[in-house]
């Protein structure tokens, strides 16, 4: 991680271990720089005061080491960052008009998404800033996975019949609460079915009526022409001396009949004549008959007019884009499948509502069986929290579970009470804790001071290690108000949970520090204008001078060097770790 002006730190890179890195310094040096970054890198808000005096903003830069099928790889890949070699890139900036931009992966992102990752990258342990395992569904989540399959097969099967469940009250509420608006869009369906049935449409009958009316609405006209056309191609009757075309047409082909053996290309022409006058022929016939049968029937041409209305009609209520009776009966056919299922649906109401029965019956049971083995689970949990506070200076403290039901009318009735329910069953869960004896065991996060929830958290998060899938752990002045052999307990149980996961321990105690894979000191100078500093990996002479200081307040002290240097091998002893 690189901080830039943020702070009093002026520039600085700080490479955390993958087991336990600690972070000291002198007071007013900059430590709580180093945990601010983290929780800015990872969606914390946005103070421009945080930005250095004189700067134009701060900022600060990460690279994750990340799994590529973790959670948070996927969800970074799906907004659109791109990973660098099994690596995802964060960065944040503030500026000091109180603007903030976030980048995952190169590309620019809402903080929102910063947030969203570190809820599943880092747990957050601190004076003013406990985080995940504070909340009761975090809670109820970790224990789930510290009882193991004894919650995690049931659950399972309980999550399974609950969206079943889901889907069928979903189902039965809309057949129910709809009941009105089913009945009428039946109604409705009935009514244009039977109006359709009625009229028996066929389809393309509309455009065939259409042609037809329009053949009788000027049958007088056709046949006057046609008549007409008939006489100048054939003769008048009643004038035997006019002139026709086929009269014509006979004269020129006996004119061209009497040469044509002279020459070639006239016989061709007289050819022609031949087939002009049999196609003359043919066409006057079909006039002829088109005549005689075209009759102007005003009843015929008012039923046409008559069943081109109905069909307007249903054109016009049931007709699709292009207007067609094709369209009109899909609408029928359809219609009739969707009646069918409405005319069902009364019995479908009685086979969900059976349905529905079973299921919840069933749901209760599998709820009865996952909240007996979490009742299990908090007692051995219970018992192994508060054998770690024993440990940590808090040996009167003890931790409990409290797993609660809601009443709840509408809910399953689970040993004879009818209590609410959701996905995670019917349990409310939350961890309690009683400081000392005689005291009411209240929320861990009401029931501790500052410094001793974060050696609860501790204690849990100890527990918990190895269940709980977050990669890292920040826990900020965990050694408050406690020394000695108790710090001594805190930094060794600090490295039991570096075992499993990342840890970063912001501390004061040098029996904590000792326990640290890396050492990191936060150094400060002053240049006479600006306050600088910066963030130093110590090698193990260096450490042994940073831990003399932190013990006797004199790092060149030689008693205080060897009481470091004894603390350094304690905690490197493999019975201690």
């Amino acid at each position: 991680m690189r901080i830039r002006d943020l702070g009093v730190i002026d520039d600085a890179v700080v490479e955390l271990a993958p087991g336990f890195t600690a972070v000291t310094g002198e007071t007013g040096a900059g430590k709580t720089m180093v945990v601010t970054s983290l929780g800015l890198l990872l969606g914390g808000r946005a103070d421009p005061g945080l930005v250095r005096h004189g700067a134009g903003r701060a900022v600060v830069e990460g690279r994750l080491e990340l799994p590529a099928d973790s959670p948070v790889a996927v969800r970074a890949v799906e907004a659109g960052a791109e990973l660098d070699d099994g690596a995802l890139l964060v960065s944040r900036t503030v500026s000091a008009e109180g603007r903030s931009r976030a980048y995952v992966g190169g590309r620019a992102v809402p903080v929102g998404l910063l947030t969203e990752l570190g809820e599943d990258l880092i747990a957050v342990h601190g004076q003013t800033d406990q985080q995940r395992l504070l909340r009761p569904a975090r809670q109820r989540g970790a224990l789930d996975r510290y009882a193991g399959e004894s919650v995690a097969e049931p659950l399972a099967r309980y999550r399974e019949t609950y969206r079943a469940l889901r889907e069928v009250s979903a189902t039965l509420e809309e057949l129910t609460t709809r009941a009105r608006e089913r009945a009428q869009e039946a109604d409705l369906l009935r009514f244009g079915l039977d109006e359709i049935a009625a009229a028996e449409p066929v389809a393309g009958e509309d455009v065939e009526l259409a042609a037809e009316a329009e053949r009788l609405g000027h049958a007088d006209a056709l046949s006057s022409a046609a008549t007409l056309a008939h006489a100048a191609l054939a003769g008048d009757p009643a004038d035997p001396e006019a002139l026709d075309a086929g009269t014509l047409l006979a004269q020129s082909r006996r004119a061209l009949d009497a040469v044509r053996h002279h020459d070639e290309r006239l016989a061709a022409l007289a050819d022609r004549l031949n087939e002009v006058g049999y196609l003359l022929a043919d066409v006057a016939g079909d006039l002829a008959g088109y005549a005689d049968d075209l009759d102007a029937d005003p009843v015929r041409l008012a039923a046409v007019e008559d069943r081109r209305a109905v069909l307007a009609q249903l054109l016009r209520k049931y007709g699709g884009e292009e207007n067609t009776l094709a369209e009109v009966i899909a609408w029928a056919e359809a219609g009739s499948a969707r009646l069918a299922e409405l005319d069902g649906d009364d019995e479908r109401i009685d086979q969900l509502g059976a349905q529905e029965t079973e299921l919840r019956a069933e749901l209760a049971e599998l709820a009865a069986e996952v909240s007996a083995a979490r009742q299990a689970a908090a007692g051995r949990f219970a018992e192994a929290v508060s054998a770690e506070l024993a440990e940590l200076a808090m040996p009167h403290a003890r931790v409990t579970f409290s797993i609660t039901r809601v009443d709840d009318l509408a809910g399953i009735e689970v040993d004879g009470r009818s209590v609410a329910y959701g996905p995670h069953g019917v349990d409310e869960v939350e961890v309690l804790l009683a400081p000392h004896p005689g005291a009411q065991p209240r929320p861990i996060a009401k029931g501790a001071s500052g410094g001793e929830l974060s050696r609860v958290m501790l204690a849990v998060e100890v527990v918990f290690a190895g269940a709980d899938p977050v990669p890292t752990y920040l826990f900020d002045e965990v050694d408050a108000g406690v020394g000695g052999k108790a710090a001594v307990e805190i930094g060794r149980r600090l490295a039991k949970l570096a075992e499993t996961a990342q840890v970063v321990v912001v501390t004061h105690l040098p029996q904590v520090a000792a326990f640290a894979d890396r050492h990191l000191v936060v150094e400060k100078t002053n240049d006479g204008t600006v306050t600088r500093s910066g963030v130093k990996v110590l090698n193990d002479e260096e450490r042994v001078r940073e831990l003399s200081r932190m013990l006797a307040g004199l790092e060149d002290s030689e008693l205080g060097r060897a009481h470091a240097e004894e603390l350094l091998a304690a905690a490197r002893a493999p019975r201690h770790r």
